[in-house]
């Protein structure tokens, strides 16, 4: 399975200390440059270029055409535009995307998309944290992620807690 991934899904997780769900869920993930630079510029000692190179599951590649990016970014920032034309260039089978812009755009184009609830209801299914309530609560303090009352009840609901 190809998984290319913007930056908050990353960003989010290496918060909280759970990166490594990445790993488990999709074995491996792509990035584009922008991604990759985007991480680094907000925490550098986590993601530096030395540092992304260290994590085998995060691969970062470069988009060939640069037409397609300049398109996108029309409509989009430019890590989710470059995220959606190498999903593109690698024909991706997944792409992690959490805002609803970026979320409509890879939906004209037919791609299969994940936000970060979404892989964490998946973690929690598949056994790889015990409870979910916890790691929401995290994203929200540590992170700063924000999820509706309603959502965050439905989410939990959705998985027993």
């Amino acid at each position: 399975m190809i998984v290319v991934s913007n930056t908050s899904p990353i960003l989010n997780l290496a918060v909280i200390g759970r990166l490594n769900l990445i790993e488990l869920l999709y074995k491996k993930v792509l990035i584009p440059q922008e991604v990759a630079a985007e991480l680094s510029a907000i925490l550098p000692e986590k993601f530096s270029k030395k540092e992304l190179q260290k994590l085998h599951y995060i691969e970062t590649l470069s988009i060939t055409n640069r037409e397609v990016v300049n398109s996108l970014s029309l409509e989009l920032d430019l890590g989710e535009a470059e995220a959606i034309a190498l999903a593109l260039e690698m024909k991706a089978n997944l792409l992690l995307l959490d805002e609803r812009r970026g979320r409509k755009v890879a939906s004209r184009f037919g791609f299969r998309f994940i936000g970060l609830i979404g892989m964490l209801v998946e973690a929690k299914r598949k056994g790889y944290i015990a409870a979910l309530k916890p790691v929401l609560n995290e994203l929200i303090v540590k992170a700063g992620f924000w999820i509706s009352d309603e959502l965050y009840s439905r989410v939990l609901h959705e998985v027993g807690e």
